[in-house]
């Protein structure tokens, strides 16, 4: 496998749910970074916040997660970035919907990311700088 993760910890956890009934129009926002540390190792910061698109005050939920990796010799980054992130959303789409289905509102699974499809950017010094 080219990309094994070896655990996670959850580095913030916002949720705020003040609904009264009627209609709720959910946005989701999310960013996915790597670092890459010695011994191919890497971390994998994953932020999603859900909240109501017109009254965010009343119901929203914020996660930062880190993924912490191994990762192949010779693993392009672009592929490591990919795999990681496929191997840590399914424990971050979890825990959003436990958080919802315990807090007595219906439970709210995370819709899946095509991460694939999305531009990876990638910045490198310039050695001659």
């Amino acid at each position: 496998m080219l990309v094994t993760l070896k655990g996670y910890k959850v580095n913030e956890l916002r949720f705020v749910s003040k609904l009264e009934g009627g209609r709720v129009e959910l946005g989701n926002r999310y960013s996915y970074n790597v670092s890459y540390a010695a011994n191919n190792t890497c971390r994998g910061t994953f932020n999603i916040t859900v909240e109501d698109k017109n009254n965010p005050d009343k119901f929203s939920i914020t996660l930062v997660m880190d993924g912490f990796f191994a990762f192949e010799d010779n693993a392009q980054k672009e592929k490591v970035h990919v795999q990681s992130f496929k191997e840590l959303f399914p424990y971050a789409r979890a825990l959003v919907t436990t958080l919802t289905a315990n807090s007595g509102i219906a439970p709210l699974i995370l819709p899946s990311i095509d991460i694939e499809s999305q531009d990876i950017y990638r910045f490198e010094k310039n050695p001659n700088e």
